[in-house]
């Protein structure tokens, strides 16, 4: 298998800027936030509403107590969320960013589908580490009707991602959270025997320490213009949400070892990688574990360009199979 060159990238302005990034074109959060809109949905986002440098409405993204606040309003707005909350503390995610990863992750699919994109409950995914605030999952069946199992090693994310989904009727019998007995394990203690997925997608945590967390969050606030000093993550994050051995590039290469052990029962596994210098290892994990294809797609993600990596270890008859069986 030859690595797989990185296409160009595209900068990503922090939100409340005059001008976004060029989002995916299926992306809802196209343009600037229509505030009015928002605070008719979602009234308790008045009290972080301020003009920015540009005298537009905006928030203080530095501020995790608003950037909760204008998620609410947000899943509200576009996905018909009613009841959203989750713990302080707990990562709480820009939303423009994480839809754009679904909306590449289906383009992924139709890429492997004749250009049509595989929709419905029959199509499966799994997120690896739901998080409290199960974003993914909502966004994904709201967008293209997939179903999600949605794995974490903390219970309380579980438990509060399983409240969100039980407050929402709309959400009823599409999303299955579970817990991951075993921090060491990425899929065995989660995948049930037989158990299929169309795609596998992961959110990792991107830092090797805790230190190097906190050094990050601190060049997030200057980007911000935020005063270092102020202690919280602007996005919150548990230490297991933000940081583990080996950083990004150690768990996705975890991710790779796993997901040799169970070629067949995931078409495309994914997972978002923010450092570009993670690529080569992750490459060469791939190569060894005897991928059958690579793709690197590169997106927007927040305020800065990332991208995303995609493997299969299924053959062309075999893909043939599974598109014949699943998504026909």
């Amino acid at each position: 298998m030859r690595p797989i060159p990185v296409g160009p990238m595209k900068q990503h302005p922090t939100a409340g800027s005059p001008e976004k990034a060029a989002l995916h074109p299926r992306n809802r959060h196209q343009g600037r936030y229509d505030f009015a809109q928002l605070l008719a949905l979602s009234p308790e986002l008045a009290a972080y509403v301020r003009p920015n440098e540009h005298q537009a409405d905006s928030i203080d993204f530095a501020d995790p107590a608003a950037v909760k606040a204008m998620n609410r309003a947000l899943l509200k707005q576009y996905y018909g969320i009613g009841i959203w909350d989750i713990p302080p503390g707990y990562l709480c995610p820009p939303i423009p960013g994480r839809a754009d990863y679904l909306h590449h992750l289906a383009d992924l699919l139709a890429a492997s589908n004749g250009g049509q994109i595989p929709r419905g409950k029959g199509i499966r995914v799994l997120d690896v580490g739901v998080g409290a605030n199960c974003i993914y999952p909502i966004i994904g069946h709201r967008e293209y009707g997939w179903r999600f199992v949605g794995s974490d090693i903390d219970p309380v994310a579980i438990r509060v991602a399983r409240q969100i989904v039980a407050a929402n009727p709309g959400l009823a019998g599409t999303i299955d959270c579970r817990l991951q007995p075993n921090p060491a394990d990425i899929f065995r203690g989660v995948l049930k025997p037989g158990e299929l997925f169309d795609l596998v997608l992961c959110n990792p945590p991107f830092h090797a320490s805790a230190e190097d967390a906190a050094g990050a969050n601190g060049r997030k606030r200057q980007q911000l213009g935020t005063a270092p000093a102020q202690p919280a993550l602007n996005f919150g994050g548990q230490a297991g949400e933000l940081w583990c051995t080996g950083g990004e590039e150690g768990f996705v290469r975890r991710m790779v070892a796993e997901s040799a052990r169970l070629p067949t029962a995931c078409f495309w596994f994914t997972a978002l990688v923010s450092k570009r210098d993670s690529l080569y290892g992750i490459q060469k994990a791939l190569d060894k574990a005897g991928a059958r294809a690579v793709r690197i797609v590169p997106m927007a993600q927040g305020h800065k360009a990332s991208r995303f990596i995609a493997w299969t270890f299924l053959d062309e008859a075999q893909q043939q199979e599974w598109r014949e069986k699943r998504w026909k």
